[in-house]
């Protein structure tokens, strides 16, 4: 399941990152040819995204890497840390740009040549962020009814880098279109560049913001995020379940890369259980975790004696 959740993030980095380079050259030109500070701010804002698909991309190919002798619990853990260095290129280049040229045309002015072309191509550039966000949310909605979560809960827990990232980046780029064309249209009527100068901003805003959610996030899960507490119950639960556990001391759990998890636990097995049978025990109790949740890669299980026993003893 975990595999084909990556591949399924795979397609849909490598149709976002093709719109947004398609149209990272057509807002380019239309900015050159419009002197427009928002359609140079978009563009710079699709050449960002075009180099976090790009840096994702590698992200996932590094992660999917198996485990070897330097890194035995796996390459997954590479996504997050490559997903901040995108989010990075995406502060630094697309709202650094934005901001620092929106306020430069506030104050400095500016006169705008042929604005025509820029809505056209703000036009195309919706229609085909739209169908690369439509792809991303199909994905999430299909994910939501698997973990049978709501799609926004999921989005803000999910450990799945690149489709957060997706559906994020598509859309505020669906936002800094439409900001893009109002802050154009009122430059136009008014004959003031203030409208084009501040759309400017309000896109360097946007990607600000969506730069840091996406640092933040994978942050917290490069340094070590346990599983959503609802997995955490179910797997408990499976342990409890077992013929030879008398129960569960103590669970931890930690994503290792998206859609891949480590489950460590402390159990009390039944007093009879002890022997060739307690290996045979616990070879099931982890056959039985990760058939019935893929996402685990790997399972440690450590005999330990109860509460009432350790007393006892």
């Amino acid at each position: 399941m975990a595999d084909s959740e990556n591949g399924e993030s795979l397609g849909t980095v490598v149709v976002a990152g093709a719109a947004n380079l398609a149209i990272a050259l057509a807002k380019l030109v239309a900015g050159l040819m419009s002197s427009s500070s928002a359609m140079l701010s978009e563009a710079a804002h699709s050449a960002a995204d075009t180099a976090t698909e790009v840096v994702l991309f590698a992200a996932i190919r590094h992660g999917e890497r198996p485990a070897d002798s330097r890194h035995p619990l796996g390459h997954g853990r590479a996504a997050y840390l490559w997903a901040i260095v995108a989010a990075c290129f995406t502060l630094v280049v697309g709202a650094g740009f934005s901001l620092t040229h929106g306020w430069h045309t506030i104050t400095a002015g500016e006169s705008l040549g042929d604005i025509g072309v820029s809505y056209l191509v703000l036009a195309v550039s919706f229609a085909i962020e739209s169908v690369s966000l439509l792809k991303a949310l199909r994905q999430l909605r299909g994910e939501a009814r698997r973990w049978q979560v709501s799609p926004g809960r999921l989005l803000r827990r999910t450990s799945d880098t690149v489709l957060k990232a997706v559906v994020l980046e598509d859309s505020a780029a669906l936002l800094g279109i439409a900001t893009a064309g109002v802050g154009l249209l009122l430059s136009q009527l008014t004959g003031s560049a203030v409208w084009d100068g501040l759309a400017s901003i309000v896109i360097g805003l946007l990607l600000l913001g969506v730069a840091l959610t996406l640092i933040r996030t994978n942050a917290s899960l490069l340094i070590g995020q346990a599983a959503p507490r609802g997995l955490q119950e179910e797997i408990r639960g499976e342990l409890a379940a077992q013929p030879d556990v008398e129960a569960v001391v103590e669970l931890v759990t930690v994503m290792m890369g998206p859609g891949q998890v480590m489950v460590a636990a402390k159990v009390d097995f039944r007093d009879e259980t002890s022997g060739e049978r307690l290996e045979l025990a616990s070879d099931q109790v982890e056959r039985r975790l990760t058939e019935r949740f893929p996402e685990i890669r790997q399972v440690f299980l450590d005999p330990t004696p109860g509460r009432s026993a350790a007393k006892k003893a």
